[in-house]
């Protein structure tokens, strides 16, 4: 993959759609996910109470869904993969977000990045990236999947 991989440092001619790279792991703990719970008031008992999960077949309580798109696109996991020589304008949204498996205290996650699209705007100036995040745990399982907006300011405009 290193032949294909997003580029650091890259520009908007650097960038090619379907370069990929891979991050760290990162292994969710119980002060995160307590922590998330306290942050977004998701006191829901699928989330708190053991025993409930339990009752619903779970091997225990899940790990709110939001917790996996905040580490995803927050500096936990994806910021170093995307080291850019153009400065951040901002994010421009999730186009797309599907929980496809549960997060539980105890797994260990990573990101995949693909670059999906890249297109300049009108003046030039600027360019909008459109990336495909995949959430991946322990095992190798897709957990989340979806596709985030951003955009970047072109230095050399």
């Amino acid at each position: 993959m290193a032949n294909n991989s997003i580029p650091l440092n890259f520009t908007y001619d650097m960038l090619e759609i379907g370069q990929k790279s891979i991050s760290i792991s990162r292994t969710i703990t119980d002060a995160d996910h307590n922590f998330y719970m306290m942050l977004t008031g998701g006191w829901h008992p699928v989330h708190c109470d053991a025993e409930y999960a339990k009752e619903e077949g779970l091997d225990g309580p899940l790990v709110q869904g939001t917790l996996g798109i905040a580490i995803s696109l927050g500096s936990h996991l994806e910021s170093p993969l995307l080291k850019s020589a153009d400065p951040l304008v901002g994010a421009l949204g999730l186009k797309s977000w599907d929980y496809l498996g549960p997060i539980f205290v105890g797994d260990t996650l990573h990101i995949e990045v693909e670059i999906a699209d890249k297109k300049l705007t009108s003046d030039g100036k600027r360019y909008i990236v459109d990336r495909q995040i995949t959430l991946i745990n322990q095992h190798g399982k897709a957990i989340q999947k979806g596709v985030a907006r951003s955009m970047w300011r072109r230095s050399d405009a």
